[in-house]
């Protein structure tokens, strides 16, 4: 007599579509892989959107792209209100980055990942393709610990004094932009260490959650929106806290943004501003980094490494994967 597992359609989005994510990472991540250090950027990014765009539609979902990539840089992306899935099944709004570090997969630099996150229909924040400030820390801290606002020696100071050291032990992380000079310089008079990454702030952010292991205690800086959703989807899963908001710096901007039900300009977002229903996030490394190791291409067989997390659980799973069926990565 055989036994029928059946899963309660609330528990379908987390317990089903787990493994599912996975694959669809994977196949992106494995895409841009084979271009990694040849230095075309857009043809990677353009690869692993394929490749997600190929995997997404074979899923049991209702879905729609609500937080794409690429806009401000006329990248090829997901694009915002494009509906993927079979059409049956939960109704769910996903955001992705296919190739979150397009120029470390370009140069091969530590870092580059393929990333993806799912949540219940209409629950993640419709955020325009602008740039975003951005404040994280890891889990265990008073809510109203960070001011978004206040100058960054003040937030670091704060952070120190929870954790009981001083400055001195506080690693801040920041993206290596022109634009963050004047805050790299608060930093640094602080006393406080400083890690400058060349990209990739969805990783960044999450290193804040494990700083024994990651070394990084707080993210500071502005990035992309899109890049922004992901990371607060990981650490609604994961725990830690995210100051945001948008920044809205001309008409085209904010009309852009009213129109995607963005009516407060100014507003701060915390986590659950952004991700508000059950969710699911997945990273799967293009190129060796912290987060997770690269694809590697030995003979006959893909090796991959990803990360899976539910909101539900807290669950966090790492899962290696050998792939010796090739041809379901559509290579050439």
């Amino acid at each position: 007599m055989s036994t029928v597992i059946s899963v309660p359609p609330q528990q379908l989005l987390e317990r089903i579509l787990t493994l599912e994510i996975v694959r669809v990472t994977e196949r992106a991540a494995v895409s841009a892989a084979r271009l990694r250090g040849h230095g075309k950027e857009k043809a990677a990014d353009q690869a692993a959107v394929d490749a997600m765009r190929r995997e997404l539609n074979k899923l049991p979902i209702e879905g729609t792209i609500v937080i794409g990539e690429g806009e401000r840089d006329e990248a090829p992306m997901l694009f915002i209100g494009e509906k993927v899935g079979i059409n049956a099944g939960p109704k769910v709004d996903i955001a992705v980055d296919p190739l979150e570090g397009t120029t470390l997969c370009a140069k091969d630099m530590p870092g580059s990942i393929a990333t993806l996150a799912m949540a219940d229909g209409g629950t993640l924040l419709h955020a325009p393709d602008v740039y975003m400030e951005k404040l994280a820390i890891g889990p265990g801290y008073d809510k109203n610990l960070l001011d978004l606002d206040a100058p960054p020696a003040e937030n670091i100071q704060r952070l120190a004094k929870a954790k009981g050291v001083p400055v001195s032990e506080i690693t801040a992380l920041v993206l290596e932009r022109p634009r963050h000079e004047p805050l790299i310089n608060a930093i640094r008079a602080t006393g406080a260490s400083l890690r400058l990454i060349p990209d990739g702030d969805v990783a960044g952010v999450i290193h804040t959650t494990d700083p024994d292991k990651s070394g990084i205690d707080i993210y500071m800086g502005t990035g992309g929106a899109p890049e922004g959703v992901l990371a607060a989807v990981a650490l609604r899963c994961i725990g830690g806290q995210m100051l945001t908001r948008l920044i809205l710096d001309t008409d085209e901007k904010r009309e852009r943004a009213k129109k995607m039900g963005v009516n407060d300009p100014k507003m701060i977002y915390r986590i659950e501003d952004m991700a508000k229903g059950d969710c699911l996030f997945a990273a799967t490394g293009v190129t060796d980094g912290a987060l997770l190791s690269g694809v590697k291409f030995r003979g006959n067989v893909i090796e991959t490494e990803t990360i899976v997390m539910r909101s539900v659980t807290g669950t966090v799973r790492i899962i290696k994967g050998e792939h010796r069926q090739l041809e379901k990565f559509h290579l050439d």
